[in-house]
């Protein structure tokens, strides 16, 4: 067999891999400590239409000023966010102080998806 005929197939076979693998994918939803209830039910939207579509969601509440010095708004805020998803998401990275940000992953739950579908 010659090189290039070689070089092809080998390409080929490399094609195939990167279409059988699975992009996961990270959007990310940003709240503030002192978000309005309609805003929330807003974002909570967004967040469970993510996660529908199959993506993982960092969410991040961002603190300013003197905000914080009450972290635990946002930490309630990703508490009641937590319970709201009850049976949709599960949390993958618990919520972390990261300098002015509070972060936190949740991922979709395989196992709620597949009794549904």
């Amino acid at each position: 067999m010659d090189y290039g005929k070689f070089k092809y197939e080998r390409d080929i076979r490399q094609k195939e891999a990167r279409k059988k693998q699975v992009r996961v994918e990270v959007k990310e939803i940003k709240f503030r400590p002192k978000i309005d209830p309609h805003d929330y039910a807003t974002k909570k939207g967004h967040v469970i239409r993510f996660l529908k579509a199959g993506a993982r969601v960092k969410v991040t509440i961002m603190f300013r000023g003197r905000e914080m010095a009450h972290t635990d708004l946002g930490m309630k805020i990703l508490n009641r966010l937590v319970a709201d998803l009850e049976g949709t998401a599960i949390v993958e990275a618990a919520p972390k102080q990261d300098g002015r940000n509070m972060i936190m992953v949740i991922a979709p739950d395989k196992r709620s998806a597949a009794s549904a579908g």
